[in-house]
């Protein structure tokens, strides 16, 4: 089995690259090659020393050749720009996110008109395709049949790619899923141009030492997912079967979402790292920042997810305990009471 991850040097791709070198399989089929393609690889990444991997530099649009210059299996398409990039540079949001989607699917298709086989191609995208529009407002619980409205560029991008993707399912040049992810936290490493990236940052930073920006209203709420839970809904997608007890319908999934306040959130910092490591959160509202991911709703309901074996978090200590475990050395704030 071939599998290629686009933006597999990106957070979430080296996180999905890593679950699928420990397994070795997916879905009872062995892994025999992994292309990760990314503009940049990032010095020293243990992924590039692994025998499977294979590596794809550079413009994604314009290494297609490459990437299907052997038969694609499996394509996880994680590359994406983000959202506050898409809202300050339109020509950007539409190149990266929209041009370079269809492209991937045209390169998936051409494999399939040639007799290869149908690629299934597992897209990322997110919760950013709600938006409550004036004369549709969002109900109090989102689910799978909730109809769309995104207030973003962002948002928009990522609809108008799920509806491609359904279009070329229904034609057979490809078998497409669709996962929505809720937003990410808490994320490693530095910050990203993402809206919604202080949902990491305001405990990110304040584990690490150092001051972090609140730049939303606390009693604002949102939905999450932890890393863990984010790459299993992935991969769990990626291999499910098509059919009863599997992947029914055309419908996007879902992933699992925790609901939760930001206030909650720097009140479980506090009680769990100690008042000097919260009172580095600093509240500085900024509108436009707000603007977006106010929009997004904050409560869905997980029927779609339940049913392929997915769950949300727990609460939000459990996904600050899962970032210790994973990143010991991303706290130097002192002891923070993490195993307590």
């Amino acid at each position: 089995m071939r599998i290629v991850i686009t933006g597999g040097f990106g957070f979430l791709g080296q996180q999905v690259a890593a679950a699928l070198l420990r397994r070795r399989a997916l879905g009872g089929a062995p892994l025999d090659r992994l292309v990760l393609a990314d503009r940049v690889v990032p010095a020293g990444s243990p992924l590039v020393a692994d025998p499977l991997v294979e590596v794809v530099r550079g413009d994604l649009s314009k290494r297609l050749d490459k990437v299907f210059k052997q038969p694609v299996d499996i394509l996880i398409h994680l590359a994406s720009a983000v959202s506050a990039e898409c809202e300050a540079d339109f020509d950007l949001g539409m190149s990266a996110n929209l041009d370079t989607t269809r492209a991937l699917l045209d390169a998936a298709r051409a494999q399939t008109a040639d007799g290869g086989p149908t690629p299934r191609v597992v897209f990322s995208s997110s919760i950013a395709v709600y938006g409550s529009d004036p004369a549709l407002p969002l109900p109090p619980v989102v689910s799978e049949s909730t109809l769309p409205t995104p207030q973003s560029s962002y948002g928009t991008q990522k609809r108008i790619c799920e509806q491609l993707i359904a279009e070329y399912t229904r034609r057979g040049f490809v078998d497409g899923r669709v996962a929505r992810l809720m937003t990410v936290s808490v994320r490693a490493g530095t910050p990203n141009a993402a809206a919604s990236g202080f949902l990491s940052g305001i405990i990110r930073e304040p584990l690490a030492g150092l001051p972090a920006t609140c730049p939303v209203s606390p009693d604002l709420r949102v939905a999450l997912a932890s890393p863990r839970r984010t790459v299993e809904g992935i991969l769990r997608i990626t291999e499910a079967e098509r059919g009863p007890g599997g992947l029914e319908g055309g419908l996007p999934v879902n992933l699992p979402a925790l609901t939760v306040t930001v206030a909650e959130m720097l009140d479980t910092l506090r009680r769990m790292a100690g008042a000097a490591v919260a009172d580095l959160v600093t509240v500085t509202p900024d509108p436009a920042v707000e603007a977006i991911v106010g929009s997004w709703p904050a409560a869905f309901d997980n029927t779609r997810a339940t049913a392929l074996g997915l769950r949300p978090d727990e609460n939000f200590e459990s996904v600050v305990r899962a970032y210790a475990e994973d990143h010991p050395e991303a706290i130097s704030a002192g002891p923070i009471g993490l195993d307590e």
